[in-house]
């Protein structure tokens, strides 16, 4: 009986009646009859298929339950494989069995399960609780079982019971249990997806984080929740991640509600189930906006530091007001702006005192720097590059001007408020697109040298105040520079104006001659140099030329260059020779230095040309090599004397000096028609040591002479001589006068020279038109009491001979003068020479090397007026030596000459 109500048709008892006995339900509770109730051992067979099923990957391989069916005595009626597996029974062990057999004679469970089956039968309410059953090996099984109500067809009760290992799903359930604290209770937005992307579900921090409710994310993709711009990009990668299976983590996406911008981090993986079956994804997001705006934050000073140690070093060094100024700009587009402007007062430009007074708007301001993200003619009609700025009175440049304020412009439509109603520059920022304006002033000691003008444009962000703040500090540390290079100006100024002062203002061509000449300043990193040369005209019609250079650098080297130049002019008014000159030169060396600790280094080089003869003398002091430039069909220059001076050598000696003359006697030329003339050095002025020797040329008509100093060929990349090969090269090529030559060297100064000051003479060789003397005669007189009346009669002869009788009563007076002085303190015959050129030119030689002193004569003294005659009538007058001895010459103005 009871195996056939078991195989007969069972229903699940859903609802009680008014006694609590199961009454039908579902479809039989409609009219449709009862429900069929299943054969028990297919039952058992179909819940035992379905596990075997789930084992393949499902929860049922974690959480095991066994199915049992039990008659109202308790007895089994049903044992599944599961059960067997799990408690270790056979079904044929326990089939028609009480379940007393599986308790152990636990008297206690015994009793809790049959009123646990009273309880179902009689209220027909499932139950639910853990019992230890023994297991076919003897040891307990903790299981968790729950009793519910069926009956078949006939209203026969039975019961079902469902056994599980309690601590496996002990488990399931804290799992279960985290899982829905984890969704319900976590700061962090989690989702779960299906294959199809679609939400299946989602908690609330999500859901606000979406800005939409729960259940309008549920059976809807990401695509269909979020903003367009967002939505794309986390669709693609939830697509790569369910097609690869690579998870990604904290991708960093902008905020999907506008409302609240920010930034999420989304982090996506696959699931899957324990069969390695793919369900879905899924996701987590977290709010990542503190955190990126801290890193923004730290990355962002970052950069700002490395921007404004970049701006230190880019005008830390410079020198030049202008240069300062577009170096600024150029540094702070884009990475701080997309247009940037430096507008300077003229006095910060022009290196001029700054004004003390207020600045107003009558103060005019040159935009020195510009920068522009975008180059193009409206970014150059906002900025006007060179172009003077006119404020208004009340406009923002303006008081930034006075208050020494930055301020700031949040929107276009206050673009006006810069300048004038209708200023094109406005016009052209509106084009620009430009929304925000910060402008900053430069300062320096509390006094405003210009303005920062900076903008943003386009979809860029406006400026907020750490902006201001930045631009603020990097103004007053350009500010720092700008008025080091205004005060470095006016004081390069002032050395340039006191060493211009100081070289010759004009040189009149001499006879023979054509002079050319150029002082190029240094650059503006560097100050002004002792640099100099001179042209000075000396007896018989010939020129001295002289370049220097005074070491170091500024005010005083400019005034050292000076008093060294006024001693080389005064000494060679005394005609001495080159080698002899920069002796005396020397050995005033002492004299000419700023002070008993700084001594007086320069390097000098001096020639004396007589076009007449075509000779030339020159001498140096550690100088750079003279170039003479010979046409190209002359010969080469010919040394005519050797080298002479305190140290003169012996003839043996000069024979091998140093390979600087052939066996012919002519000095060691160099390349082409340009020769380097080896001079023998000698140590720089104030330096001793090695003495100075002359070198005597003759040289070819139309020769060029080119002096200068070492700033027109030394650099620190190349040799010396590479310099000297590029001046030599340009002075061999035609050019059509000496000015063009000038020209032409200096233009070589923008191939990598040094930054230093550069002094060039340049001197085209040639004779006069006639001989230098168109008449010239000489006697030798003896050292007596006669010679006197002697040197007079000879004179006047000769002058009535060449018709310059208005020269006649002069001349005898000076000539009996000077005749007179050598008889008195010579005993050697005396030499008289007379020669006629552009002036009357009268000498007297004698073998005394003692100048004659003038000196001023007492009323009563019969004597002592001879030089104070010749001072007095003569044109020009002075001494040279010769020899042992000297020369006394004067000159006279013929008629109509020169002082006439």
């Amino acid at each position: 009986m009871r195996q056939a109500d078991a195989r007969a048709r069972l229903r699940r008892r859903p609802a009680t009646g008014g006694g609590g006995r199961p009454v039908a339900g579902g479809a039989g509770s409609r009219g449709q009859g009862p429900a069929p109730f299943p054969d028990p051992l297919a039952v058992g067979r179909e819940a035992d298929a379905a596990q075997q099923r789930a084992r393949r990957g499902s929860l049922l391989d974690v959480v095991r339950v066994a199915i049992a069916l039990l008659d109202e005595q308790g007895r089994v009626m049903l044992w599944s494989q599961a059960a067997e597996e799990l408690v270790g029974w056979p079904s044929d062990a326990l089939v028609g069995r009480g379940l007393d057999i599986l308790f152990d004679d636990d008297a206690e469970l015994t009793k809790q399960v049959h009123e646990a089956i009273a309880g179902v039968l009689r209220d027909g309410e499932s139950w639910v609780g853990t019992v230890v059953l023994r297991h076919h090996d003897g040891h307990g099984v903790r299981l968790e079982c729950r009793l519910s109500l069926l009956e078949n067809g006939d209203g026969v009760p039975y019961l079902l019971c469902r056994l599980a290992d309690a601590a496996a799903l002990g488990d399931v359930e804290q799992g279960l249990a985290v899982q829905d604290a984890l969704f319900e209770q976590s700061p962090l937005g989690l989702a779960i997806f299906d294959r199809e992307l679609r939400y299946v579900r989602v908690n609330e921090t999500l859901a606000r984080m979406n800005g939409l409710p729960v259940a309008d994310h549920l059976g809807r993709t990401t695509g269909e929740t979020l903003p367009q711009l967002a939505a794309d990009e986390v669709m693609a990668i939830q697509r790569q991640v369910l097609a690869t299976g690579e998870p990604v983590i904290d991708l960093t996406v902008t905020s999907a509600d506008p409302s609240e911008p920010g930034y999420r981090s989304a982090s996506y993986s696959r699931l899957q189930d324990r069969a390695g079956n793919v369900l879905g994804l899924t996701g987590m997001v977290m709010d990542v906006t503190d955190r990126y705006r801290a890193v923004a934050r730290v990355e962002r000073a970052r950069q700002r530091l490395a921007l404004l140690n970049e701006v230190g070093s880019r005008i830390g060094d410079l020198l030049d007001g202008e240069l300062i100024a577009q170096e600024l700009a150029e540094a702070l587009v884009p990475r701080l702006a997309d247009h940037a402007g430096v507008a300077l007062l003229e006095a910060v430009v022009d290196g001029a005192d700054l004004p003390r007074h207020r600045q107003t708007r009558l103060a005019r301001l040159v935009m020195s720097g510009t920068a522009a993200i975008d180059p193009g003619p409206d970014a150059e009609t906002m900025q006007t590059p060179g172009g003077q700025i006119t404020m208004t009175e009340g406009s923002l440049f303006a008081r930034v001007m006075q208050s020494g304020l930055p301020e700031q412009l949040d929107a276009s439509a206050q673009l006006d408020d810069t300048a004038a109603q209708g200023d094109p520059r406005v016009r052209a920022a509106y084009r620009l697109g430009v929304h925000s304006l910060l402008v900053v002033p430069l300062r320096a000691r509390g006094i405003v040298l210009g303005l920062l003008v900076l903008d943003r444009a386009g979809r860029r962000e406006g400026f907020d105040q750490d902006d201001v703040a930045f631009a603020s500090e990097l103004a007053d540390r350009a500010g720092a520079s700008l008025d080091n290079a205004r005060l470095y100006a006016r004081e390069r100024a002032a050395a340039l104006m006191l060493q211009r002062s100081l070289l010759p203002q004009s040189l009149a061509q001499p006879p023979g001659m054509e002079v050319g000449y150029r002082y190029v300043p240094g650059s503006s990193g560097t100050e002004v140099g002792g640099d100099w040369f001179d042209v000075i005209p000396l007896p018989q019609g010939r020129t001295a030329l002289v370049v220097g250079d005074v070491m170091g650098h500024g005010l005083r080297a400019a005034a050292t260059m000076g008093r060294l130049r006024t001693a080389v002019r005064t000494l060679a008014g005394l005609d001495l020779p080159p080698d002899r000159l920069l002796q005396h030169v020397h050995d005033l060396a002492d004299d000419l230095a700023q002070g008993p600790e700084e001594a007086l280094i320069a390097t000098c080089v001096y020639a004396v040309y007589d076009p007449a003869t075509r000779a030339l003398h020159l001498a140096k002091a550690g100088h750079t090599e003279p170039l003479l430039i010979t046409p190209a069909e002359a010969a080469a220059p010919a040394e005519t004397a050797a080298p002479r001076g305190d140290a003169a050598r012996s003839g043996d000696a000069r024979k091998t000096d140093d390979a600087r003359k052939t066996d012919g006697g002519r000095m060691a030329l160099t390349g082409g028609t340009a020769h380097v003339l080896a001079l023998p050095s000698g140590a720089p002025l104030g330096v001793g040591g090695v003495p100075f020797e002359l070198t005597e040329l003759t040289v070819p008509e139309g020769s060029l002479l080119a002096l200068y100093t070492d700033g027109l060929v030394e650099s620190r990349t190349e040799d010396i001589d590479v310099g000297t090969r590029r001046l030599s090269a340009v002075l061999e090529l035609p050019h059509a006068s000496v000015e063009d030559a000038c020209e032409a060297v200096v233009r070589t100064l923008d191939q990598g020279q040094e930054p230093d000051d550069v002094a060039l003479l340049l001197a085209r060789l040639g004779g006069v038109p006639g001989p230098a003397a168109e008449r010239q005669v000489e006697w030798t007189l003896c050292a007596e009491p006669s010679a006197p009346a002697l040197a007079r009669r000879r004179v006047r002869a000769t002058l009535r001979e060449w018709g310059l009788e208005p020269l006649l009563d002069t001349a005898e007076l000076l000539v009996s003068e000077l005749v007179t002085n050598a008889v008195r303190y010579a005993s050697a015959p005396i030499g008289l020479r007379l020669l006629q050129g552009t002036t009357l030119v009268v000498e007297v030689a004698d073998p005394l090397p003692d100048p004659p002193r003038e000196r001023e004569a007492a009323g009563t003294d019969e004597g002592g007026r001879g030089l104070q005659l010749v001072h007095r009538l003569a044109y020009r007058w002075g001494t040279r030596a010769e020899g042992g001895g000297k020369v006394v010459w004067f000159e006279q103005t013929l008629p109509d000459g020169p002082g006439r």
